[in-house]
């Protein structure tokens, strides 16, 4: 209600800010997986809470999706013995990939038990369409019916639902598919590392590379990749990153193999030195010029 305060990480996912902003109350950003800022932005909202009577909602991701880090989970569940607050965890990316037996970061992490509401997507370990929420019964009775804009939609269809109990029965009896993907992942960010390239931070399958140059070389660069390489990654650019940066982001699965990982090393050693050459700036200026006639 208008009474509560929602605190949540500056870097969260655009549908979780999109969310934020129907909140009628106050709402804090605490500066990305900095746990001093989260104290301080909690002892601000405690203040106001204990003036509204209203309740305090702390959100993290479990897997940030842009860089691949894990949300700090431990540390701020420590913080509930300080502050009086729930913990709501989007954990699209670490749920099915992390942890022992693929329950997410919370998992990962040792702090599950913590987490008050938890949410995570069909659409990235389960490859489906859909999402959940996991809860209290009494977290999962208030929201079917106050969630307004899950009480004025469809339910899911049905072959999708049978579908994602099919796949989470899978994530339950088959480990070795999570082994599989670990093998990949390990295999594709340790072949990065040692020919140099800059994976950032990462502590999950999300695969950044961070690489120099415009926008026009980074189009240039992803449509080389996907024509000439036969390797599908998106790209993210300005103004998401800081100018001059490319970002590609890469996601292995359980169903790539050594052999695939092995192309893709050797296709990104032939973008990076096209890319150091000039191949992609002249490329890019030669389609500006014929589009321009």
């Amino acid at each position: 209600s208008k009474d509560d305060i929602i605190v949540y990480d500056v870097d969260a996912h655009a549908c979780i800010i999109d969310g934020v902003r129907l909140h009628m109350g106050k709402r804090f950003t605490y500066k990305h997986n900095d746990v001093e800022s989260l104290e301080k932005n909690l002892e601000r909202a405690t203040k106001m809470a204990e003036q509204t009577g209203g309740g305090i909602l702390v959100i993290s991701e479990g897997v940030f999706g842009m860089r691949g880090e894990q949300g700090r989970l431990k540390e701020i569940v420590d913080l509930k013995k300080k502050f009086n607050f729930r913990l709501f965890v989007d954990d699209a990316h670490g749920f099915g990939t992390l942890g022992k037996t693929g329950a997410g970061a919370g998992e990962e992490q040792g702090v599950q038990d913590g987490i008050d509401v938890y949410f995570a997507t069909f659409a990235k370990s389960m490859a489906s369409t859909g999402a959940f929420i996991a809860a209290d019964q009494e977290i999962i009775d208030y929201l079917k019916y106050n969630l307004r804009s899950q009480m004025f939609a469809k339910s899911l269809q049905m072959q999708l639902v049978v579908g994602a109990l099919k796949r989470l029965d899978m994530l339950r009896t088959m480990p070795e598919l999570k082994k599989n993907l670990w093998t990949i992942v390990d295999a594709l960010q340790s072949g990065l590392k040692k020919r140099g390239f800059d994976i950032g931070t990462t502590q999950s399958c999300v695969t950044p590379v961070y690489l120099k140059g415009s926008i026009p070389e980074a189009m240039a660069l992803v449509k080389d990749l996907r024509e000439n390489h036969g390797i599908f990654c998106s790209i993210v650019v300005y103004p998401v990153i800081p100018k001059g940066l490319i970002l590609l982001r890469m996601i292995p699965t359980a169903t790539h193999t050594l052999q695939d990982v092995q192309e893709t090393l050797d296709a990104f050693d032939a973008i990076r030195e096209r890319l150091q050459n000039g191949t992609y700036k002249r490329m890019s200026a030669s389609l500006t010029a014929a589009m321009g006639e």
